[in-house]
């Protein structure tokens, strides 16, 4: 499967509203400005998508009116790849029957193709060891996927193999466990100490204006913003000083919600990023220099936020069996754990 021209994944394209723009519907001008490359329900689906800024501002209204002046910035669409094809790639198997198939993602594997990986995903090591069954469900790019974790984060996930398992299961998690049963519970190492043992953040997220790759905490009136819960619990304190305070905590997430970088972004919001986090805690970084060595260095060269996947529990699809598995720490996370309880 070739990859994209790494220009086209990137392209920006820039457009200013003219006399004749203003009054009209966003998705409608546009799609006369991008000409054939672009069809206007293909438009629209991008706006929705968040692909859209106006102003500055991601609108995801099709039908938002333009005024002259009015200028727009659209994320084009990369190439559509070839179907991605199964790759020989060892997965770790918790359970597995006709219906379905709960693996341990390591850190480092990313779950579907996509912009900088169209081989090596997790999808191409479910192909070659589902075979066949697997083809068509979903979608072409993420056969079979019905949650994801990020390329960094450890942990357990599950995988439908038949379209009535997917239908089920995208439903459960779609529904975040209102309705049924489905647990989500994370472990994650975070800078400083909430002041509270527990606790729940009750943030909308959106897009970050100022790096679209990134989510943020924003206005719940805002066009794109998602309401998100997360319920955590600190687990342990680690150089824990006499106000109370500590230089880090291990604290255990329960997804209400399950939005693209919850944990990492609602963590940091209470100014509590998780050790590692090159993105949402690059401020925290130098704290790592004021630890005593060995763990100093350990801090600097771990990679990767500090977060897994704990545990993962849901209804089977068919038999209706209540389902919960759960995944040991990595290597190099229990280590980095044990570092900091010398403190």
């Amino acid at each position: 499967m070739s990859a994209p021209d790494s220009e086209a994944e990137a392209a920006l394209k820039e457009f200013v509203a003219d006399m004749d723009a203003h009054g009209v519907r966003m998705d409608q001008w546009l799609a006369t400005q991008t000409g054939p490359e672009l069809s206007r329900s293909r438009v629209q689906a991008l706006i929705r998508d968040g692909q859209v800024t106006l102003n500055g501002n991601v609108i995801t209204e099709p039908k938002k009116k333009l005024v002259e002046g009015d200028r727009l910035v659209l994320q084009m669409p990369e190439p559509e790849p070839a179907e991605p094809e199964g790759e020989d790639i060892p997965l770790s198997v918790l359970y597995e029957d006709d219906e379905l198939i709960v693996i341990e993602k390591p850190a480092g594997l990313v779950v579907h193709p996509g912009a900088g990986n169209w081989t090596g995903t997790l999808v191409n090591a479910l192909i070659h060891h589902c075979g066949a069954s697997l083809s068509g469900i979903g979608g072409v790019r993420r056969p079979g996927i019905v949650h994801r974790l990020d390329k960094d984060t450890s942990g357990v996930l599950v995988v439908a193999k038949t379209d009535r398992a997917h239908r089920a299961l995208s439903n459960a998690f779609a529904d975040h466990g209102r309705t049924g049963d489905l647990e989500r519970a994370y472990v994650a190492l975070v800078w400083g100490t909430p002041p509270r043992m527990h606790g729940t953040i009750d943030a909308a997220l959106g897009r970050s204006t100022s790096d679209r790759t990134k989510q943020a905490v924003v206005r719940e009136d805002r066009d794109d913003a998602r309401h998100a819960i997360t319920h955590f619990s600190v687990l342990e304190r680690f150089g824990e000083k006499p106000d109370a305070t500590a230089m880090a905590s291990l604290v255990e997430c329960r997804l209400e919600t399950g939005r693209t970088h919850q944990i990492r972004v609602h963590m940091a919001h209470i100014g509590h990023p998780l050790v590692g986090d090159r993105d949402y805690g690059r401020a925290f970084f130098t704290k790592a220099n004021v630890l005593e060595e060995p763990l100093g260095e350990m801090v600097r060269t771990f990679t990767r936020q500090a977060l897994h996947a704990r545990l993962l529990a849901f209804r089977h699809p068919v038999t209706d069996e209540l389902m919960e598995f759960e995944a040991s720490l990595p290597a190099d996370f229990a280590e980095l754990i044990q570092g900091f309880r010398g403190l």
